[in-house]
């Protein structure tokens, strides 16, 4: 079994964390995959921080392993919810869309592990600097909110710019990529499409259908006039955001507006034409829906078979 500084550190089966994927990363997801031997993530979204008080509880009655909270630094309640991360004393955080340094010492002061996600070397260094015991290197490949890296360069650079376990996001979802990680010097690994597609996450059928339907250039980003690109699926509204984001007159309040609750739309309203849906390149590699024990089991039994199997190859 595959055993590396982070599942020692964070005390799990399988060095995997799901990732906190807004209005998909609840509870019922998060506990599922801390059954399954990963790290479950709740997501934090942009709600107030009394619903996320509320998955923090419901996830300990459904689960008695450790588990995580994703905190997107964007969001107007990220003080709320980083004070309840800490008050909670939830084994891990992991942050999104900005910089934690205000908010790591309160949660290192909670007993708090803290884990931010970093799209650069510099940022890598300087929240190992603030304290981080871990960083989450996400490719562009990602789905939602991402940098300009491609993982296969971000991860080996991060790797040997900090000391503390790298944790590879962005276009995994097998055993193949689980190897390819550990090889460029990940001591685990991050998935948030792979459990799009998982028995136990809660978004509707027909967003489950357009993951494991996906092609490979199925997927598009917007948002950089923004200054937060965004990764989704190609649909009419990811179309029409592009259409308003190349036209000089459409203002950049117009474009906030537009983008405002599309993602919910599709993930809890089932609306795959005017939503967002949210999902990286490696949604073309999900091919089915299945439990999240299975998905974490053949992804690592997979990628040990290849790891053993590295040493016969030769040039």
């Amino acid at each position: 079994m595959i055993q590396t500084r982070v599942s020692r550190l964070f005390g799990l089966k399988y060095p995997i964390f799901q990732g906190g994927m807004a209005w998909v990363a609840d509870a019922q997801l998060a506990s599922a995959v801390s059954n399954s031997g990963g790290l479950g993530i709740i997501s934090a979204m942009n709600l107030e921080a009394g619903y996320l008080r509320e998955q923090i509880r419901l996830c300990r009655e459904m689960t008695e392993h450790p588990f995580g909270v994703n905190i997107m630094l964007m969001s107007p309640h990220a003080g709320e919810c980083a004070q309840v991360a800490g008050e909670e004393k939830v084994p891990v955080v992991t942050t999104g869309a900005g910089l934690p340094g205000k908010y790591i010492p309160q949660w290192l002061e909670a007993g708090v592990k803290v884990v931010p996600v970093v799209p650069s070397v510099a940022i890598a260094r300087r929240v190992a600097r603030e304290g981080a015991c871990a960083v989450i290197a996400e490719g562009c490949e990602a789905g939602g909110h991402i940098g300009e890296l491609t993982t296969m360069t971000l991860v080996p650079q991060v790797a040997d710019a900090v000391d503390i376990p790298v944790i590879a996001a962005g276009g995994i979802a097998d055993g193949r990529g689980v190897a390819a990680a550990l090889m460029l010097g990940a001591q685990g690994v991050q998935c948030g499409t792979r459990f799009l597609a998982a028995e136990e996450c809660t978004i509707p059928q027909c967003f489950k259908d357009k993951v494991t339907s996906a092609r490979d250039i199925d997927t598009m980003v917007t948002g950089r006039r923004l200054g937060h690109p965004v990764r989704a699926l190609k649909n009419s509204y990811m179309m029409e955001f592009a259409r308003k984001e190349a036209d000089v007159n459409t203002s950049r309040e117009e474009l906030e507006a537009f983008g405002t609750g599309a993602l919910w739309r599709a993930a809890r309203q089932g609306d795959m034409t005017t939503g967002c849906i949210m999902a990286g390149q490696a949604a073309a590699m999900v091919k089915e829906t299945l439990p999240a024990r299975d998905i974490i089991r053949s992804m690592f039994e997979e990628a040990e078979r290849l790891l053993e199997g590295a040493g016969q190859w030769r040039v």
